[in-house]
């Protein structure tokens, strides 16, 4: 049993993309308000660690070297892993490779979603709700719900009530000083690129949105080093000179964020850009194209808003987590979308 005698040491296990971990940042919140003594440790992928530096409640950040050494660096993990001796792991992901090192990671309570093919080697395995009104965050709470009721009550802990529901990230002080240069008017920042073609707003949208905004405040355009050239090239045809600032690829995810935290609006897709705003309760306006928000990854700032397509479409939405092209070859979820629906007033 984890008591507040001995304090307890987790681990949460969150290796899928930068948006997953972003929302696992608010299970961090929730623990540590439930088990404000205990050692949180988190596990991520290569390349997402960055998001969780300066984290103050974090104790250690594991990192999963998946590409190329992908097996080989799994029995490196686990064989840390089985020397912390974990009092509970937390496996938010739903994927067997991280069920066999949940299932053989030693720690007295093993939790994680019953989508998980090895789920039946877990202490407890939670349904993973996909229901109107049940965001991922909630489906996470769920894990620690669970262990919670398993070990001491959150009011013996001195839990806040309720439990804080929006994830967070804790940009530094170097990291606001490197955003201060760009934000002596005010501005919009726009994050136009996704992974997925069904999930990212046409480009001539953005286009459109540019020259309707670039008179009145500073355009900043953010991403990934990969998205540089595609944000030259809306840059470009909105015309709108030194208004349009194109900085994908030059900012840190952290520096993002505390850019987006200053913003007058943030445009984004239904993309990690989406969830940084949430973490920093920045202003959003979150574009859906071939998803919804029903699948449990809408905004979650107070000042956010969701615009899609007012046209009833039969295939929308096509698939959770976007395709490379649209099935039916006319994409009317994303060109449907009016400009005027995505203005704002200040």
């Amino acid at each position: 049993m984890i008591t507040a005698t001995n304090p307890p040491r987790f681990l949460i296990i969150q290796t899928a993309f930068i948006g997953d971990v972003i929302l696992a940042t608010a299970l961090l919140e929730q623990l540590h308000a439930t088990y404000p003594n205990a050692t949180l440790d988190v596990l991520v992928r290569k390349g997402n660690e960055g998001l969780l530096a300066n984290h103050p409640f974090l104790n250690e950040v594991l990192i999963w070297h998946k590409k190329g050494t992908k097996y080989r660096d799994l029995w490196r993990l686990l064989r840390i892993v089985r020397a912390r001796k974990y009092d509970a792991v937390l496996n938010l992901q739903r994927y067997s490779t991280m069920g066999l090192l949940t299932a053989l990671s030693g720690a007295k309570v093993t939790v994680g979603f019953d989508k998980n093919p090895l789920s039946r080697l877990f202490t407890y395995r939670v349904k993973h709700r996909i229901e109107p009104g049940i965001h991922e965050v909630d489906r996470n709470q769920d894990l620690l719900n669970v262990l919670a009721s398993d070990t001491l009550r959150p009011d013996q802990q001195g839990a806040a009530h309720p439990l804080p529901n929006r994830p967070k990230l804790y940009p530094s002080a170097a990291d606001y000083e490197t955003v201060r240069t760009y934000q002596t008017q005010p501005y919009v920042c726009m994050a136009p690129m996704s992974v997925w073609f069904t999930k990212q707003y046409p480009v001539e949208g953005w286009v459109v949105l540019i020259q309707k905004l670039a008179t009145d405040f500073t355009i900043y355009l953010l991403g990934a080093p990969t998205d540089e050239a595609a944000c030259e090239a809306i840059k470009r045809a909105a015309g709108s000179g030194n208004n349009v600032v194109n900085l994908a690829g030059k900012l840190s995810l952290l520096q993002s964020a505390a850019l987006q935290q200053g913003a007058v609006m943030n445009y984004v897709n239904d993309s990690a850009p989406l969830h940084l705003c949430s973490a920093m309760n920045a202003p959003t306006t979150a574009i859906f194209c071939s998803t919804v928000p029903e699948f449990g990854y809408g905004p979650l700032a107070d000042g956010s808003r969701v615009v899609q397509t007012r046209e009833k479409l039969d295939c929308k939405p096509c698939t959770s987590h976007g395709r490379n092209a649209c099935p039916l070859g006319h994409f009317r979820c994303g060109y449907g979308i009016q400009t005027a629906d995505l203005l704002f007033t200040t």
